[in-house]
């Protein structure tokens, strides 16, 4: 039958009394009888064997170090023990001490018998751990590993697999329904010397035992809860990874990660052994997971080192023949990069430094290696995940010219920083890369006709702009004049008007902050399109509620000076963003440019232009053949203007325009300051709409006669609005102009916007951005990007 886990405990967790119960306890709540167990030794033991050696190696006096160590023993046993079960290990460890001081009385001795010194805490833990299961009624056997662990000898020993695998199979049938409690860390030859497996021998051990014993799982209990997307003791945000792959895991401990060692997980390639890395002072918490044949990726793991070695050299071939010799010498660069003329470099951990240097210089000759050097004043940080590839740009975007260009293979993403850039440069990477990922949360203001288009738009831009930006931007929520639809799900773009229509409720603003205050979102973008007022008052309480707006709405930017000064203060006082391009010219980047020229140390002196496209096809069409008035009522049945056309031919919607434009270029201008010539006589601004279609012919003697006038000077009427100085005093007004035929603002595509700006750049030849300036498409899409430019900035560094 075959046995489905293997528990691992290190010295840490079996450092004190305490700490033995603790693993007991954990191996009778989260195993079965027939675990196996392998152990370190306890606390600082091996540390202390080392030390017994290096002061008989010195000269010192050994003996009262060994009576702490001996001392050390007897009081776990005698704490954990009752008198017949710590009789007999107080026996043992009696004669173990008499074998160390044998040991250590030796004037010469092998390596086997330094092995054997040092071996001595595995021993006692096995042996302690085994007798405190038997003590709470639990059938329990201690194993010495050099029994089953067979070995050829090199500078790290080489398990012979079958002889081993033989071995432990015929313990495990030997002992059915019995828990096995396995020395860790050491080995055997074939003779039956003990051999040390090295640096993180024991966890070697437990995976090494797992796969040899066609065992399902097995779990690391340690003094950390599992592997985190960064270091927890430096990242203060650094959260579990629940799961990843063997691949990832191995390629994350080859970069330093000091959780596993890459020699660790060797002998779960090819099986499938999943491996456990859990906390044993927090067993009921999470922990992480890594299961060598799963292909799913897991977040990205961000690790450094401070200090590597970096090799630089010439040679007469390529990298791959080097990278071999290297990779069977049991070691894997860091990150390697090959320059110009057949140069290379490679950064390695600076405990192969030495190794390294060895075999360049042993393979000199052969790849003709010359003007080798080693730079040690290094670090590295890297990032690790299957999905490596997509995190290129944004990791390349936050190093410093002193960074070495990113190495990248199938799993990470690996560059040198000089070390005092170490620190900074993780904790940047993890919170771009690694962090969570933000969720931006976007409120549609504004079902109609905009918002539909707009909707359209997000939908087919989505995907794109999540991979993009690397944050999640959703529609939470939908507002139209009566019902509003908040969902912390997020809307479904698929069928958001059903939802909309089905689910959405009557809404008051007091109610809708409340519900937008419970959105699981880090931030919170409103998008105003309407033509509401009312709206716009509540834009003080939107900032101060830390939310960001984009606004086609016109009313806020050319609102009464002080209302949008205090606006801009609020702005000014937090991190918080509004953009209204979509309110001036819809699509047409007037405000970039405004906004360009002004940050070039250019001087705005005069803008200019037409800004209405309903104004604009009106008087490109407009002949003198037929009345205007007839004009206006075709324009009228095609949707072109308002429903009541007077909101067009007043100018007051280009009046505002021009004012946002005026603000936007720093000048403290009020409405009342733009003089607006309306095309509407004050005899019909004040009729009801019927009455006004019912007059309306009224329009057209005054017209027509400027018409004539106009081309007999070969000129065209256009409605105009400009800003300009004139003779250091300000002038802005709107209304009808005559204008050259080779004028910027004659023959228009009709239905465009034109805009003309004269600055200290552009005097004699004008900056001119002309196109459509109306339409739901276009307005959509200059909220679009208002949208993309605040995302963008609320991840900036």
């Amino acid at each position: 039958m075959t046995r489905s886990h293997l528990h691992k405990f290190g010295g840490s967790s079996l450092a004190d009394a305490d700490c033995y119960r603790r693993v007991a306890h954990i191996l009778l709540t989260h195993g079965q009888s027939d675990d196996l167990v392998v152990v370190s030794a306890a606390g600082k033991t091996t540390n202390f064997l080392y030390k017994l050696l290096s002061l008989r190696d010195s000269g010192q006096l050994w003996q009262e170090e060994l009576q702490i160590l001996i001392s050390y023993q007897q009081t776990l046993i005698e704490q954990l023990l009752s008198n017949e079960q710590a009789r007999d290990l107080r026996e043992r460890l009696s004669t173990d001490k008499s074998q160390l001081v044998s040991l250590l009385s030796l004037e010469q001795r092998n390596d086997y018998q330094l092995n054997q010194v040092v071996s001595f805490g595995e021993r006692w833990s096995a042996r302690l751990m085994a007798a405190l299961l038997r003590e709470m009624g639990v059938a329990a056997t201690h194993v010495d590993a050099c029994s089953i662990l067979v070995a050829d000898e090199g500078a790290v020993p080489n398990i012979l697999v079958a002889e081993s695998r033989d071995k432990v199979q015929a313990l495990l049938a030997l002992h059915p329904q019995e828990r096995l409690v396995i020395t860790g860390f050491i080995c055997a030859n074939r003779h039956g010397d003990t051999l040390l497996l090295g640096r993180n021998g024991s966890d070697f051990s437990a995976t090494l035992i797992a796969s040899l014993a066609d065992i399902d799982r097995v779990t690391i209990w340690t003094d950390v809860e599992g592997v985190f997307n960064a270091d927890p003791n430096k990242i203060n945000d650094a959260k579990l990874l629940k799961s990843m792959s063997l691949a990832e895991a191995d390629r994350l401990a080859r970069l330093g990660s000091p959780v596993l060692h890459s020699r660790t997980l060797q002998p779960l390639f090819n099986t499938e052994v999943s491996l456990a890395v859990r906390s044993s002072y927090a067993s009921h918490t999470d922990f992480t997971l890594i299961a060598p044949l799963s292909s799913s990726a897991s977040a990205p793991v961000v690790t450094n080192l401070n200090e590597v070695v970096l090799f630089s050299f010439k040679m007469n071939a390529d990298i791959e023949p080097l990278l071999a010799i290297l990779d069977k010498a049991g070691i894997t660069p860091l990150a390697y990069w090959s320059l110009a003329q057949h140069k290379f470099e490679l950064a390695l951990t600076l405990e192969s430094q030495k190794q390294v240097q060895a075999l360049l210089n042993q393979y000199s000759s052969e790849f003709l290696i010359e003007e080798l050097s080693a730079q040690t004043d290094l670090g590295l940080v890297a990032l690790v995940s299957a999905d490596a590839h997509h995190f290129r740009r944004s990791f390349a975007r936050l190093l410093s010219r002193d960074a070495k260009p990113i190495y990248q293979d199938a799993l990470s993403l690996v560059t040198l920083v000089p070390q005092a850039q170490v620190s900074l440069l993780t904790q940047k990477v993890h919170r771009r890369c690694a962090g969570p990922r933000m969720r931006i949360g976007v409120l549609l203001l504004g079902v109609g006709n905009i918002g539909e288009a707009w909707i359209d738009l997000f939908k087919r831009a989505s995907p794109v702009l999540d991979h993009e930006l690397e944050a999640s931007v959703e529609l939470v929520g939908l507002v139209g004049s009566k019902k509003a639809l908040i969902s912390n799900d997020g809307i479904n773009l698929e069928q958001w008007q059903q939802d909309y229509q089905q689910q959405g409720i009557e809404w008051d603003y007091d109610q809708l902050f409340d519900q937008l205050a419970q959105l699981s979102c880090d931030e919170i973008v409103a998008l105003d399109i309407s033509a509401s007022a009312a709206l716009t008052l509540q834009y003080p309480e939107l900032f101060a509620r830390g939310i960001h707006v984009v606004s086609a709405n016109k009313l806020a930017g050319s609102g009464p000076l002080p209302f949008y000064r205090e606006l801009k203060q609020q702005l000014s006082n937090r991190r918080l963003f509004w953009r209204y391009n979509a309110s001036c010219g819809a699509g047409l980047p007037i405000q970039h440019a405004l906004n360009d020229l002004r940050n070039s140390g250019d001087t705005i002196e005069a803008v200019g232009g037409i800004f209405s496209g309903t104004l604009c096809w009106l008087f490109e069409n407009y002949d003198g053949s037929k009345p205007f008035s007839e004009l206006v009522l075709h324009a009228r049945s095609l949707g072109i203007t308002e429903p009541d056309p007077r909101d067009d031919l007043s100018g007051r919607d280009m009046q505002r325009k021009l004012l946002i434009l005026a603000r936007e270029i720093g000048l403290a201008v009020e409405l009342e300051d733009i003089s607006l010539n309306s095309l509407v006589p004050q005899a019909l601004a004040e009729l009801s709409l019927e009455d006004f279609l019912a007059r309306i012919s009224e329009l057209d003697d005054d017209l027509l006669q400027q018409y004539v006038a106009a081309a007999e000077q070969n000129k065209v009427l256009r409605y105009v609005a400009s800003l300009d100085k004139v003779e250091g005093k300000l002038q802005a007004e709107v209304g009808l102009q005559w204008v050259d035929n080779n004028h910027p603002y004659a023959n228009l595509t009709p239905g465009d916007n034109v805009f003309v700006i004269r600055s200290a750049f552009y005097q004699g030849n004008p900056l001119i951005i002309r196109g459509p300036g109306a339409g739901r498409e276009v307005t959509a899409a200059a909220v679009q990007s208002d949208l993309v430019h605040i995302c963008k900035d609320l991840l900036q560094e």
